[in-house]
């Protein structure tokens, strides 16, 4: 449920407001826009009585959510969110891109990887320390030396980290990692993203490879209802009967997330189509379609990778793809966030 203030609403008639909604055990939001004054009601609201609220001297309307994701709702909060991550900024006016090897295999890998994607531009290291694998006897990543390997590699180019939790038992392993990674695998682990709504650290969440965007938004409303709000939406393709790439990326996917959310939204070229050569057309549509950022895999040696090889761009490649991003996302008017 949603309350618009009146515009002549003081702060005392607010905070009288909050604390009778409060006292109804409703957990209150409050979001202040450029046009109006939302305040967002969590919680058993089918029996508030709408007229009774409408009395209300700071109240101008009241309007029932029919979505069942709240939090995650831009009728909820319509300004779009920013999400800090140390000094930088993912979300709306700012442009990230993450980038690194699919997992990490070795500190002279990971190394060579993580400064050449930072004199190339990127802003975030990525890095696969646990790896989800289809068959069992693929590689399943370094596990807590791989973490090692990341946060030695942050120590020495700066670039925060971003990498993929597996399950709940593991966050205490994740304490010095910046942004959480819930693979696609794990977008309904249910009890893994309560366990993240209890932490404040930002999680980049993806969408699974047959989830509709209401099942995504409300992986994201779990994490959200535990009290964390700082979710990122990525967007990393979908399964369909196409045969000849690996996933679908679902353009479609930026604009109706952007419709219906105020979170910010990423994409995963490299994931969705697998090949190495599509990479750059896909993060310019990307962009075009008004991402907030790209998550691309680089690895020094894609031949012999570990995983994902064959969709891993190396170093020069991976910079002339970044020479196109920056003109394209400077043109479409967002700051590429370098710091």
């Amino acid at each position: 449920m949603i309350l618009i203030l009146k515009q002549t609403a003081n702060q005392e008639q607010i905070q009288a407001l909050i604390a009778k909604l409060e006292a109804r055990q409703l957990t209150v939001h409050y979001s202040r826009g450029e046009q109006s004054t939302l305040l967002g009601l969590v919680g058993d609201t089918a029996s508030i009585d709408i007229d009774n609220l409408r009395a209300d001297d700071a109240i101008e309307d009241v309007k029932r959510i029919s979505e069942p994701y709240k939090l995650a709702n831009r009728r909820f909060h319509p300004l779009d969110s920013q999400i800090k991550v140390g000094e930088r900024t993912i979300g709306e006016g700012f442009f990230q891109v993450i980038a690194g090897p699919c997992s990490v295999e070795s500190a002279e890998q990971l190394t060579c990887v993580a400064h050449s994607v930072k004199a190339s531009g990127a802003t975030f290291l990525r890095g696969g320390a646990f790896k989800p694998r289809t068959s069992p006897y693929s590689f399943q990543g370094l596990e807590e030396e791989g973490i090692r390997l990341l946060l030695e590699a942050k120590r020495q180019t700066g670039l925060p980290i971003v990498t993929e939790i597996m399950s709940d038992s593991q966050l205490k392993d994740f304490d010095e990692v910046d942004i959480i990674q819930v693979g696609a695998r794990n977008m309904q682990n249910f009890r893994l993203l309560k366990a993240l709504g209890y932490i404040k650290k930002p999680i980049l969440l993806k969408r699974g490879l047959a989830n509709t965007i209401e099942e995504f938004l409300m992986s994201a409303e779990y994490i959200m209802a535990g009290g964390n709000e700082n979710v990122i939406l990525c967007e990393r393709g979908i399964r369909t009967f196409e045969t000849s790439i690996r996933n679908n990326l679902d353009i479609s996917a930026i604009p109706l997330l952007k419709r219906y959310s105020h979170l910010p939204v990423v994409i995963d070229p490299s994931h969705a189509a697998g090949i190495t050569w599509m990479v750059q057309p896909l993060s310019r549509a990307a962009i075009a379609a008004g991402a907030d950022g790209l998550i691309i895999e680089v690895h020094n040696d894609p031949k012999h990778a570990l995983c994902d090889g064959a969709q891993s761009l190396n170093p020069q490649e991976f910079s002339k793809v970044m020479e196109d991003i920056k003109r394209r996302a400077n043109f479409e008017g967002r700051q590429f966030d370098l710091k």
